[in-house]
């Protein structure tokens, strides 16, 4: 009986947990000086209940930093970056990086969640990513003369600008993500 109790508490931790990173990501997306109160109500926890998991603003902050990478992971390997040509991979992970919206739009916002040592090292997203480049390289279907990490950086600003097109100029997001995945391929096409 004891372990039944013990089980549905960690359940609940879990989830008012996760309540908390997805509504941190949420508010901190929209407005990147939202205070740990903003939080709360948006996970609809009180102050002290966001306080007992995340005592301060960089306790919060860390444990999106970590939540955050592993999504990205997540998203990269979702996209089966290893199925097909290079370049309809290079698509898939695009579009499920996209779907991370929120998400990283709190990252761009919240630089302090960049400047960790979590991010300080090549996470796997980022290795599947440059292996999958370098691939298109020898395959012929990606232009050889961008450098692979030329090629992370255009991915990320192309994902950035989709995103904020659809905030400040009331795009769809399907119409956002078709304007980056068209821009990407022309960017990233062999010459000729």
């Amino acid at each position: 009986m004891a372990d039944q109790s013990t089980d549905a508490e960690s359940r609940v931790r879990a989830r008012t947990r996760r309540a908390i990173l997805d509504a941190a990501i949420t508010v901190l997306a929209q407005h990147s000086t939202a205070s740990l109160g903003d939080v709360a109500d948006a996970a609809g926890v009180g102050r002290t209940t966001l306080h007992r998991y995340f005592p301060e603003r960089a306790d919060l902050l860390t444990a999106l930093s970590t939540d955050v990478l592993a999504r990205i992971d997540a998203a990269a390997e979702r996209a089966e970056p290893e199925r097909g040509p290079a370049p309809d991979a290079l698509e898939r992970m695009c579009q499920e990086f996209f779907e991370l919206g929120d998400i990283l739009m709190c990252v761009f916002s919240q630089p302090e969640l960049v400047n960790t040592p979590t991010w300080e090292e090549c996470s796997e997203a980022d290795r599947t990513l440059l292996r999958l480049v370098r691939r298109g390289h020898a395959e012929g279907t990606l232009d050889p003369a961008l450098d692979p990490a030329w090629v992370q950086q255009v991915l990320w600003s192309m994902l950035y600008a989709a995103w904020q097109h659809t905030r400040e100029n009331s795009v769809s997001k399907h119409r956002a993500l078709d304007l980056c995945l068209r821009s990407l391929r022309k960017v990233v096409a062999p010459p000729g």
